[in-house]
This record gives structure tokens, C-alpha cells and sequence, in this order.
């Protein structure tokens, strides 16, 4: 969670432009950012917030806060069967709404009384508070380094602003102009390492981007067979790979993809702790190239399928896996958080309404809580983000993909600037990969045609919403 303050000083209702951050009641070190105070317009989801709960609170409270002497709101998510009114005192438990995830705002009127109300990410359901909960301190990020693991080498982290790029094929100049239309200023590539072979040979791929004004992530992943029958051996030449890739001028890199099953990792050995290991040697290899390499660790494909358990031998449910990566201590080796979210029906905004349920993965809002929540502040890379659409081809969605049925080209559109708004107003992502800008694939299993901003017959809608949005 983050917390922000603002204050009103007097009858004036002078707006003091502080901002306060604390993460609350997460496994994360205090976080200090600048930011502005909104303005009272409605067009600021800010504004809109603070302004519903006060009118809630005021109402259900039958108090005048025009004027109040401080304000704070924080990105909450609320567990356990209260949900969104686990702050009120229901008569009945069953009456509590299945709301996990939004905002709290904390008012504190001009003669010092405290309210608090939850509302969630749409705006459009508010629980005024009967129990006002406090700030928790803040606590060191979870996990004790491993101490069979090296200690981190010194380099540059994943600092600056929100930054938005896109997955591409092939990096022709038409791809490089739908992406200069959508604001992008990052390409992202995936890379396939054989053992053997010298980094060096993402030279041209490096040279192409630069060349055409973008920086490059590069997703990097391996041979599961041989990692799983010799996983050291393989380790040392799979580290050394990227070390090489990033003195060849990689702005960013990705360690493997999606680690936590079995189609990406060798069966009956995925764990988090495991995937550590890797993650922190190759660390070690690409800052001691180039520091200034921003690493990534692997997105984890989101899922529930292992259930309650959280692994089986044919993997792991993305959040016991980054739980067991933060307690071995993967925070230290990383710059950014990798993380994928691809199986949207619904705004980005909205934090229930799903009609497959609410599970978080369905949800961007509780996807970002649950990579950013565990690894003490560090900010998160969506290396894969979209929205499928089966809209303008001839064959429907495979059975897999049905939940993606009825979505339109409009909708993917307005929900990936959605997307990227929240993601740099949310203060926790640095960079957002879209997935992706002009696949043409739409086949078989796997329909990525279906996710690519550049749909058949040329258009490019999502071009011009993102293009509209990162618009400085």
C-alpha cells in the first residue's frame, strides 16, 4: 500500500503540496516520492476519491468537512471475508461485500476527529469506517539473503519515471512508427540462449533499436533439459551469456521467463528459492559488464492452477513463488519486479465485476499488489501486459482463450491506456511492455494475433489511445 498526506491550513484551505509515503502492512522500506496535490476537478481520479469518501463520510457521520486540516489515501487491498467493509461492524459477516482491493482515505476534520472510508478502485462502492485503522510502521524487505549466494555487485537500479514500450516481432521501421504513435520509447525482444554461444550475438538487436531512438529489454531464457540435468553447469554459461549481452549495450534484461512452471522450467524442480540462485549470479554477471543495465527478474506466469497447496511438481502459483524468491532473498538481486498480466475482461480500474470470478490475476489492480507486495519497495516491470481480442478474424478463440471472447479492438484499446495511466499514477512501475504491437499469429493454441495493437486491416486504434495518454 502507499500512503499519501495532504494537508488544508486554515479557512483559506491552503493546499500544502507535501506528500508523505509509507507502504503499509507489506514486507517494504519507506519510499519517498514528489508529487503535486490534485486539482478539485473531476477528471482527476485523485480529486474524485477524496471527494466521494468525504461526502460518505459526512453524510453517514453528519459532520461538515469543507474544511479539513489533513487528508491521506493509500492503495489498500483487504482480505479475509469483511473485504471492502472489514472497517465496519455488519450485524452480518454475509453481508459484507466481495470487494478486495481500492483505496483508504484517512480525513482529519479541523478539531482533530479522525474518519476513514475504503472505496474501491471505480469509485463506486464506499464503506465508511467504524474502527479508524493506523499507519503500521514500515518493516525491512521480507526474506534473509541466502548465504550460499554471492553478495550483489554494485550497480545502477531501475530509477526514473514511468516508461512505456512494446513486444515486437521484428523491429521494422512500419513496427518503430506505431510504436513512435503510441509514445513508446522501449522494444522488447526475447532471446533464446544455447549453451555455447557469446552474448555478443544480441549486438545487431541492440544496434537496431539505438539506432532507431529506443531502448531495449531483452527476455532471455534457456534450454529447461539441460538446465534441470546439470543446473550449476548450465548456471555459469547461461550468467556469462548475459553478462556479455549487457556489455553489448542491453538497457535492460530479463532473467529466463516465467520460471514457476513446468512449460519454462525442468518438472518437479520449480521453486522460487531455486530460481534465486539463478537470478543472482546472473546479476552479479551483468552489473560487473554494465552497471547500468536495469535486471529484471522472470515474470512468473499468473495463475491459480496449483491450488491451495501453491506447487505441485508441475509448478507454482505465481505468488507462492514470488514469496519464496523474497525469502531467499531475491530483492538484492534485481532492479525491477517482472510481472505479466494478460488475461483482463474488464477495465483496469474496476477491482471486481469479473464474471469468471475474483481471483486476483483476473484483476491489474491486485496483480500489481501481488508482484510489487513482496520485495520491499523494489518497482515492478510489467515485461508483458495485454488485452485479447478476437475481433476482425475469422475464427473464434481457442477453447483456452474463450474467457477473451467478447472483447472488442475498442475496448483493448481504451483499457491499455487505462493501463499505462494507472501504472505511472500508481508511483510503483517504472516500465510496461505491451503484449504486443504486431504479432500476426492466430493459430492453434496460442492466438498472440489477437493481443497486437495492430489489428487486421492495418488499424492501429491502441496506437492512438497510448499515443493520447504519454502525450508530455
Amino acid at each position: 500500500m502507499q500512503r499519501f498526506s495532504r494537508y488544508f491550513v486554515g479557512a483559506a484551505s491552503v493546499l500544502v503540496m507535501a506528500l508523505s509515503v509509507v507502504l503499509i502492512s507489506l514486507p517494504t522500506n519507506a519510499v519517498a516520492l514528489a508529487q503535486t496535490a490534485p486539482t478539485a476537478t473531476p477528471n482527476d481520479p485523485i480529486w474524485r476519491g477524496f471527494s466521494a469518501s468525504r461526502d460518505a463520510i459526512q453524510k453517514a457521520r453528519k459532520v461538515d468537512l469543507t474544511l479539513v486540516s489533513k487528508w491521506e489515501f493509500e492503495e489498500s487491498s483487504w482480505d479475509g471475508t469483511g473485504g471492502i467493509d472489514n472497517c465496519v461492524d455488519l450485524p452480518d459477516i454475509t453481508q459484507a461485500r466481495k470487494i478486495y482491493y481500492g483505496w483508504t482515505y484517512t480525513l482529519t476534520s479541523m478539531n482533530g476527529t479522525v474518519y476513514q472510508a475504503h472505496i474501491s478502485y471505480d469509485l463506486k462502492e464506499i464503506a465508511v469506517c467504524d474502527k479508524v485503522v493506523s499507519a503500521a510502521a514500515p518493516t525491512a524487505a521480507a526474506g534473509t539473503p541466502n548465504p550460499a549466494l554471492p553478495p550483489p555487485v554494485a550497480g545502477s537500479a531501475a530509477v526514473g519515471g514511468f516508461e512505456l514500450g512494446g513486444q515486437a516481432q521484428d523491429m521494422s521501421l512500419n513496427t518503430f512508427g506505431l510504436m513512435r504513435r503510441a509514445g513508446m520509447t522501449w522494444v522488447k525482444q526475447q532471446v533464446n540462449y544455447a549453451q555455447g554461444e557469446n552474448g555478443s550475438k544480441v549486438s545487431g538487436l541492440v544496434s537496431v533499436a539505438h539506432s532507431n531512438g529506443f531502448k531495449i529489454l531483452l527476455s532471455i531464457k534457456g534450454d529447461k533439459t539441460a538446465l534441470g540435468a546439470n543446473f550449476d553447469g548450465y548456471l555459469a554459461g547461461y550468467a556469462g551469456f548475459l553478462g556479455q549481452a549487457a556489455a553489448a549495450g542491453a538497457d535492460a534484461i530479463e532473467v529466463w521467463n516465467e520460471p514457476n512452471i513446468d512449460r519454462e522450467w525442468p518438472n518437479g524442480q520449480v521453486n522460487g528459492g531455486t530460481y534465486t540462485k539463478m537470478l543472482a549470479s546472473s546479476y552479479n554477471a551483468i552489473k560487473s559488464s554494465n552497471a547500468a543495465t536495469i535486471v529484471v527478474s522472470a515474470a512468473p506466469a499468473p495463475t491459480g492452477y496449483f491450488g491451495t497447496a501453491g506447487c505441485t511438481a508441475q509448478g507454482c502459483n505465481d505468488d507462492t513463488f514470488m514469496s519464496q524468491m523474497a525469502s531467499a532473498g531475491a530483492a538484492s538481486y534485481m532492479d525491477c519486479v517482472g510481472l505479466h498480466y494478460n488475461e483482463g475482461v474488464i477495465p483496469p480500474g474496476q477491482a471486481s465485476g469479473d464474471p469468471r470470478g475474483g481471483y486476483p490475476t483476473y484483476y491489474f489492480g491486485s496483480m500489481l499488489a501481488r508482484g510489487y507486495n513482496p520485495f520491499g519497495g523494489k518497482p515492478v516491470c510489467f515485461t508483458e501486459l495485454g488485452y485479447l481480442s478476437p475481433e476482425g478474424y475469422s475464427q473464434p478463440l481457442p477453447a483456452g482463450f474463450a474467457w477473451g471472447q467478447n472483447t472488442t479492438v475498442a475496448q483493448q484499446s481504451a483499457w491499455l491506456a487505462q493501463a499505462a495511466t494507472l501504472s505511472a499514477q500508481s508511483g510503483h512501475v517504472r516500465l510496461m511492455i505491451v503484449f504486443n504491437v504486431e504479432f500476426p499469429l492466430y493459430t492453434g493454441d496460442d492466438p498472440q494475433g489477437g493481443y497486437a495493437m495492430l489489428r487486421p486491416g492495418g488499424g492501429c486504434p491502441a496506437c492512438d489511445t497510448l499515443g493520447a495518454v504519454m502525450k508530455k
